[in-house]
Formats: C-alpha cells, sequence, structure tokens
C-alpha cells in the first residue's frame, strides 16, 4: 500500500476515539511482578507500562488500544498507559525501567540510540517493536496574527512542543532551517497540543508547533472554529534531512483532513517507534508485536492512524536493531 492510499485510508478510517476500548487501559502504570521491570524482562506475566505521549495527541488514545491488544491477546499480562511529554522523556522511562514500552519519533530515537542531541553521551539501549505510523509535523496558527510562513513567526510568541517532545527538538530545527534562532528569535513557550490550542483560542500565543498522527484531536477541535491556518513547512524536509538524517520526508496532509482545509499543506513526516529495552523476554517481544499486527482493524478502531500498521515494512528501519523477537514475528509474516 503506497503512502497516498495509507493517509486516504486514513481520513475513511472509524471515528477518531474509541473510549470503550482504550479507557480502561489508561492511568497509573501498576507494578511489574519483579518490579522496575522485571516482569517485562524475565517473562512469566507482569504489567506492562506503555510511555505515551499527551491526551491532545495519538500516542496516548493509540497506547490505549495498545495496551488493550495486549491485555486481551497475551496470557498473565495486564498493561497501563503513562501520560507523558512524549519522545525524549519516552526514552529516559525505558532506560530507568519506568516502562517498558514507549512511542517516540524516528530523529529522537535516532539520537538516544546514537548518544546525540539530548542525549549527548549517553546513548540508550533499545530496540524497536516495528515503525508503527507516520508522524507530521504540523505548524499552526490562526486567522489575524497574520502568520502564513515559519519566516512570518519571527518575533512572535510561539509554542515549540512540550519540555522533552519530539515536537520540541523538530520546531526548534524548523526554526533555524527557516533564518530563526529559537532561542532570540521568537517568544518560545513550551505547551502540549491541548495548551496549545487553548492558548491560540485565547491569544496568549500567534502560532504553535505540533508532531503527531493525522488527524490530531487536538487540531481537530481548533479547526471547528474556522479559523485554524495550516503553515506549509514542506520545504524545511530536505535541509533537515541532510543535516539530521533520512528520517525527515516532505508529505502533504492531505485536503479536508481538518474541516475547512480545502487544500493540501506540505509538511514533514517521520516514523513512529514503539522500542522496548534488549534485555526484555524475547518471546515478550514476539509476543507482542504479534497482538499489535494481528489486530489492526481493532486498533484503527482507536484511531485512524493504525491503518498504517505494515507488517512487511514495520522492521526496515536502518538507526535502531529491531528487537530480536520483533523480527521473528516480521519473518514469520513475511514467510
Amino acid at each position: 500500500m503506497t503512502t497516498n492510499q495509507r493517509s486516504r485510508k486514513r481520513l475513511c478510517a472509524a471515528a477518531l476515539i474509541a473510549p470503550a476500548l482504550f479507557l480502561s487501559a489508561c492511568g497509573s502504570p501498576e507494578p511489574t511482578t519483579s518490579g522496575g521491570g522485571g516482569g517485562a524482562e524475565e517473562g512469566g506475566g507482569g504489567s506492562l507500562s506503555i510511555a505515551t505521549g499527551g491526551t491532545g495527541g495519538v500516542y496516548y488514545p493509540l497506547g490505549g488500544g495498545f495496551a488493550t491488544v495486549i491485555r486481551d491477546n497475551i496470557e498473565g499480562y495486564d498493561a497501563t498507559v503513562q501520560e507523558t511529554n512524549a519522545s525524549v522523556d519516552n526514552m529516559r522511562l525505558i532506560e530507568n525501567g519506568s516502562a517498558q514500552l514507549a512511542f517516540s519519533v524516528g530523529d529522537v530515537v535516532s539520537d538516544a540510540v546514537e548518544g546525540a542531541g539530548e542525549f549527548e553521551g549517553s546513548p540508550v539501549e533499545i530496540c524497536s517493536l516495528g515503525n508503527i505510523y507516520n508522524n507530521f509535523m504540523q505548524a499552526v496558527s490562526v486567522d489575524g496574527t497574520g502568520i502564513q510562513s515559519v519566516e512570518d513567526m519571527a518575533g512572535k510568541v510561539v509554542s515549540v512542543g512540550a519540555p522533552g517532545s519530539a515536537t520540541e527538538v523538530g520546531a526548534l530545527r524548523i526554526l533555524e532551517a527557516a533564518g530563526i534562532d529559537p532561542e532570540t528569535g521568537v517568544e518560545r513557550r513550551q505547551l502540549g497540543a491541548a495548551e496549545t490550542v487553548a492558548a491560540l483560542r485565547d491569544g496568549t500565543i500567534d502560532a504553535g508547533f505540533w508532531s503527531g498522527g493525522l488527524p490530531t484531536g487536538a487540531l481537530i477541535d481548533l479547526a471547528s472554529d474556522g479559523d485554524m491556518v495550516l503553515v506549509p513547512i514542506g520545504e524545511y524536509a530536505e535541509p533537515l534531512a541532510s543535516q539530521y538524517g533520512d528520517y525527515y520526508v516532505a508529505e502533504d496532509i492531505p485536503a479536508n483532513t481538518y474541516e475547512g482545509q480545502t487544500e493540501a499543506v506540505p509538511a514533514i513526516a517521520s516514523p513512529n517507534l514503539l522500542v522496548a529495552s534488549p534485555t526484555m523476554d524475547e518471546q515478550l517481544q514476539q509476543d507482542i508485536t504479534q497482538a499489535i499486527f494481528d489486530n489492526e482493524e481493532a486498533l484503527i478502531k482507536v484511531h485512524p492512524a493504525a491503518v498504517e500498521l505494515d507488517a512487511a515494512t514495520a522492521g526496515d528501519i536502518s538507526y535502531i536493531e529491531t528487537c530480536p523477537g520483533a523480527q521473528a514475528y516480521f519473518d514469520e509474516a513475511a514467510g
């Protein structure tokens, strides 16, 4: 299936969130049977904590769906969802054993593996359970601010995403690529998706960035006001890819993704991965991967981003090792 086909499928998918499927999976993480993630490492049952993101994005509801299919398909295991500041924080939670599974976007995963960026000199030991769906970096404003491009953000109040998020990493890089010093060229705010929407509505910020799947719930809400402006940023994909890595790709947000958005808007897409510690039991790695990829239809009902689940390509990632248990599942699926 091509990316464009997946995008069209995504837009025709079922409702954005099916609360009954995932709300029971959310909440504070429960301890594993042997503490600190030990149950996951040793096998034999326990509770798995999934580090996600804010409630206004995609990681949180989709993580709830993952928790449900794990609980329903892997004997002896429960799963819960942690609300977090997303990608960077999630790598720390895997590292210290506070989470056993975590969502993260490709640029942050690469930095974590290499010990670069936020992880300078301290690489994180992680492996991938697969490429889940594409994140879209989305730059938004509202009518009346005069912002139609990233260059127009100079001197404005701009949310670059929550601290420790992939949004923040990408937003700072985009501002730099546009010739704006992210330290002095804008008044920075660090807000999640829902907070960014609230701040745009009350006029305390002029623009904001968000990195997430399509459509993003908080932006659906903002678009319903009728004055949301999606700022084109696709032109910065190539310079970012040249400087940082091939996980930045120019791709349009399809027309009609959001209410009132009648034309495609150039954006930047990056892969979202589900990662784990390499110490996790290999059979559990395989069981989790199978539970997720074999239950695509149920997960689409949680969030349409799950339409991009594809076992044939999920292990094709150059900058992180695929967990051996996940690779075993992908090999069986291909066979």
